[in-house]
């Protein structure tokens, strides 16, 4: 799959701490699989009101063009944030840093995620926010990682499922660097 967006739209490899990335997932492949996950949510809501629960901090490019994407004017969105990453591995600790507080008593909620790995922080998400009493909770997330999965429900909506490697980019990082790239990277291979 790298190939095909790598021969579809040439991007440069970048070096960030002394590793290499290479181009993976292009800004218009992204953007296409935005408005995909955006209208399938839109068409499965049940209220025109839902609360979209921002993970902050890889999420929030992902869920500013979702947003938009989605066109539900009366919905609303919030923001929560947890840590789990230390450089490029999972450290399988979850630490909440910002919490939700809005009532979601009887709210349908969707999660939106930048990245479904392990499953350790969507697991600790869904239950938190379940243990508020909303109607419903889904998530929607950029990217999955299925080989990786150790924990928790596969996301409702994925825009990429891709296999278990370290990426960049479009609200990814390493070490709060490279958030702000318009595409997707992936480390690249040592030979």
């Amino acid at each position: 799959m790298r190939q095909l967006f790598q021969n579809l739209y040439p991007m440069d490899e970048i070096t960030i701490k002394g590793l290499t990335f290479e181009p993976y997932i292009s800004r218009e492949e992204i953007a296409k699989q935005v408005e995909r996950v955006a209208a399938e949510v839109k068409r499965d809501c049940v209220t025109d009101s839902p609360i979209f629960v921002c993970v902050l901090k890889g999420a929030f490019m992902f869920a500013a063009d979702f947003y938009r994407a989605i066109d539900m004017p009366k919905s609303e969105i919030a923001f929560i944030r947890y840590k789990s990453y230390l450089g490029t591995e999972s450290t399988g600790e979850m630490n909440k840093i910002l919490g939700l507080n809005d009532d979601i008593t009887g709210r349908e909620v969707i999660i939106i995620e930048d990245i479904v790995d392990t499953g350790l922080t969507a697991h600790a998400l869904r239950q938190d926010i379940e243990a508020m009493s909303p109607m419903s909770v889904k998530m929607v997330t950029l990217l999955y990682k299925p080989a990786s999965l150790k924990v928790g429900k596969v996301p409702e909506y994925v825009g990429f499922e891709i296999p278990p490697k370290f990426i960049i980019g479009y609200g990814l990082d390493l070490d709060e660097q490279v958030r702000g790239l318009k595409e997707i990277y992936v480390l690249k291979k040592e030979d």
